[in-house]
C-alpha cells in the first residue's frame, strides 16, 4: 500500500483549494444569510457551478465515467484529500457536483440504469442540472436492517404503485431535487434478501408528499431532512432500478462509497477545528499566558493531531481496497472508518469549542453545525452498534478458524497435550450469519 497522494491528485487539490479560496469561503457570509433569509434559494451557486466545471473540477468521484461524460474519473484514493479540501465547508461539495446524496445516486444510475433512465436522470444530474434523494429509513422500524423496511411497492399491470413512509430523506425538499429512488418491497414473501427492490419517483409525482423537514438536534440544515408520505404512488414499471428483489444487493453498492466519502469530509471537518484552535491558541490570553502556552491545550492539539492522521489513514486504507476490489473487499474497513471517524471528529471539535470558549457555542464559528453533523452521522448510514457488531463478527470468525494459534504463546509446555486435545474439539458458537442485512 502506497499512500502517497499522486501528481494528478497533488494538482488537483492545489487547484481545488485554490478555487476555495478564490470563490467559495469568501462566500460562506453570503451563503449563510441568504439560507437564513431565502432558504434554499442562494442567487450565487449556479454561478460557482459554472466556474467549477470550466475549471474541471467537477464529478470528481466517479472513477468509470465513460466517455463523453463529465468527470475526473480519480480513483477513491486520489479522491479522499480532494472530499477532506471541500468538506471544510458543508455546502462547498455542491459547488463541484460532489454532494450526497446525489454522488450515490448517480452511481447507482451509473451502474444499473437502463439507457432511458440514465437519458432522463443520469445526465442531467452529471451536468448538475437537477438533484436527487434517496428514500430508504422509515419511522416506524429499525432501519439500519434494511430487511424491515415496510414500503410496498406493488405491480399493477404496466405501473408500479408506492405505499409507505420515509424519513431523514436529505435533499427532498432542495427546489432542484426532481427525482427519489425509493427503496421498498415488492414480494414481501421472498427471501428475506430478495424481498427488496429500488424504483425512480418523480417528486411531482401525484401522492407524494413532503410531510416536513426535520430539524436535526434542534438545527434545519441547507441540505433538508424530509419525512415523505406515499400514498397510492403510480409510476411505469420502467422506473424499476435493476430488477425485482436485487435492492438489497444496491443498497449495499450504493452505501459502501457513500460511507468512505462521508468519513473523507469528515477528515476534513476535523483538521478546520484543529486549524481553529491552534490560531484560537495563539491569540487568547489566560492566567497571563496564551492558551497554547497552558499544558491542557497543548495536549489538546497534540491529541487531535495524532487522531486526525491516525483516522485519515485508516480512510486511505479503505479506498485503496475499494478500489483494488470493490467495497466487498473493504466490508471491514469501510465498517471501522464508520465508527473511529465521527467518533474522532466530535473529539476535536468538542476540544475546539472548549478553546474558543462561548464563541465555540455560537454562529460566529462554524464548531456547532460541525458538532451536528459529526454526531449525527454516529446514526446516519447505519449507527455504531451497527458496525461494531460487523466489525467483531469478523474478529471471531477470524478467531474461529486460526483457533489455537495464539494459544501457543499462552500454553505451558507440560500442557501440550491438553492444548492439542482441545483443537480437536468440534467448533459450534452459534456464530449469525455473515450477511450484513443490517449494515444499511
Amino acid at each position: 500500500m502506497d499512500f502517497a497522494y499522486n501528481q494528478t491528485t497533488q494538482e488537483l487539490a492545489q487547484k481545488l483549494n485554490n478555487f476555495m479560496d478564490d470563490h467559495v469561503i469568501p462566500r460562506n457570509a453570503q451563503f449563510l444569510r441568504e439560507f437564513h433569509d431565502n432558504g434554499y434559494h442562494i442567487s450565487f451557486l449556479d454561478d460557482l457551478k459554472a466556474l467549477a466545471k470550466s475549471e474541471g473540477l467537477w464529478n470528481l468521484f466517479l472513477p468509470h465515467l465513460r466517455d463523453g461524460e463529465p468527470g475526473t474519473r480519480l480513483t477513491n484514493m486520489e479522491y479522499a484529500p480532494l472530499a477532506e479540501i471541500m468538506g471544510r465547508l458543508t455546502w462547498a461539495s455542491e459547488v463541484f457536483n460532489c454532494s450526497a446524496p446525489d454522488t450515490g445516486n448517480m452511481e447507482l444510475l451509473h451502474m444499473f440504469g437502463t439507457d432511458e433512465q440514465k437519458s432522463q436522470w443520469l445526465e442531467p444530474l452529471l451536468s448538475g442540472a437537477i438533484r436527487s434523494c434517496f428514500a430508504m429509513t422509515e419511522p416506524d422500524v429499525a432501519s439500519s436492517d434494511a430487511t424491515n423496511v415496510t414500503t410496498l411497492i406493488q405491480r399493477d399491470g404496466e405501473d408500479y404503485v408506492i405505499n409507505g413512509r420515509k424519513w431523514f430523506i436529505t435533499g427532498a425538499l432542495n427546489p432542484n431535487c426532481k427525482v427519489a429512488i425509493v427503496m421498498g418491497k415488492t414480494d414481501p414473501n421472498a427471501d428475506v434478501h430478495s424481498q427488496q427492490s429500488m424504483i425512480l419517483v418523480p417528486m411531482n409525482t401525484p401522492g407524494l408528499t413532503v410531510v416536513r423537514d426535520l430539524s436535526v438536534m434542534n438545527h434545519h440544515s441547507y441540505e433538508t431532512h424530509c419525512e415523505l408520505l406515499f400514498k397510492n404512488v403510480r409510476v411505469p414499471a420502467s422506473h424499476l432500478l435493476g430488477e425485482e428483489g436485487s435492492g438489497f444487493a444496491l443498497a449495499q453498492a450504493r452505501l459502501g462509497p457513500g460511507r468512505i466519502h462521508h468519513c473523507m469530509r469528515c477528515i476534513g471537518q476535523a483538521q478546520l477545528a484543529l486549524d481553529l484552535m491552534a490560531e484560537r491558541s495563539l491569540e487568547r490570553k489566560t492566567f497571563g499566558q496564551y492558551l497554547h502556552e497552558q499544558g491542557v491545550i497543548r495536549e489538546f492539539l497534540a491529541e487531535s493531531m495524532y487522531e486526525i492522521e491516525q483516522a485519515r489513514l485508516l480512510v486511505l486504507k479503505a479506498a485503496w481496497l475499494i478500489d483494488q476490489g470493490g467495497a466487498k473487499l473493504a466490508r471491514n474497513e469501510i465498517a471501522m472508518i464508520k465508527v473511529a471517524v465521527p467518533r474522532m471528529q466530535l473529539k476535536v471539535v468538542d476540544r475546539a469549542m472548549q478553546v474558543f470558549g462561548g464563541m465555540g457555542l455560537s454562529p460566529d464559528t462554524p464548531l456547532p453545525e460541525l458538532w451536528t453533523m459529526g454526531r449525527a452521522l454516529r446514526i446516519a448510514d447505519g449507527p455504531d452498534e451497527v458496525h461494531l457488531r460487523s466489525i467483531a463478527r469478523g474478529a471471531i470468525k477470524k478467531a474461529k478458524d486460526s483457533y489455537g494459534q495464539a494459544a501457543r504463546f499462552l500454553t505451558p509446555p507440560d500442557r501440550a497435550e491438553e492444548r492439542d486435545a482441545r483443537l480437536d474439539l468440534p467448533f459450534d458458537y452459534g456464530l449469525a450469519s455473515t450477511d450484513e442485512a443490517e449494515m444499511v
